[in-house]
């Protein structure tokens, strides 16, 4: 899929529920990793707030998702060092709104094994922030408890996806699990 803006996990058995529940927020692709889809949602805030208010009524609406991670952008890249690269250049556009706060990166990785770390690539990135919020004078902290701000970074395969995400957004949407 060219043009994606959201990772899903699915449930076991929850396949059909899955594509049935996301098809009428957009195209919804299967890719080559387990219970994994590609969405390019038509209206991504609209889809959110409908599965937030659908399943505030259902509390079982979203059972067959393990997670919905929304996604800002996207990249191809074939190499780690060109995944370094560009989700460095997405990541430093973020650096005055994480400037003094406290915020990680977390990382779900599906391909490339052995080629990319999760852990190596959180690391790198979240001192590739510090270090521009060191030099802007603003220097912001990483932290698990509790954070103002998570980055999720999705691969999937040679695909890349990177968003950025408040305490405060992550608390209206309990179904977009970061962690």
């Amino acid at each position: 899929m060219k043009k994606w803006n959201a990772v899903i996990n699915v449930n076991e058995h929850g396949f059909k529920r899955a594509f049935a529940l996301l098809e009428e927020f957009g195209f919804v692709k299967k890719t080559e990793f387990f219970n994994v889809l590609l969405m390019q949602a038509y209206d991504l805030p609209k889809m959110l707030e409908t599965l937030k208010e659908r399943s505030s009524k259902d509390p079982l609406y979203l059972s067959c998702l393990s997670r919905l991670i929304p996604i800002s952008r996207t990249f191809i890249f074939q190499s780690p060092e060109e995944f370094e690269s560009k989700s460095s250049d997405i990541v430093l556009k973020w650096v005055f709104e994480l400037a003094g706060k406290g915020f990680h990166v977390r990382m779900r990785r599906r391909g490339f094994k052995g080629k990319l770390s999760s852990v190596t690539e959180e690391h790198f990135l979240d001192d590739v922030l510090l270090d521009a919020m060191e030099k802007k004078g603003s220097p912001g902290h990483i932290t698990f408890d509790n954070p103002d701000f998570i980055i999720a970074v999705e691969t999937v395969g040679q695909w890349a996806g990177l968003s950025l995400w408040k305490r405060e957004d992550l608390e209206q949407y309990p179904f977009v699990r970061l962690g």
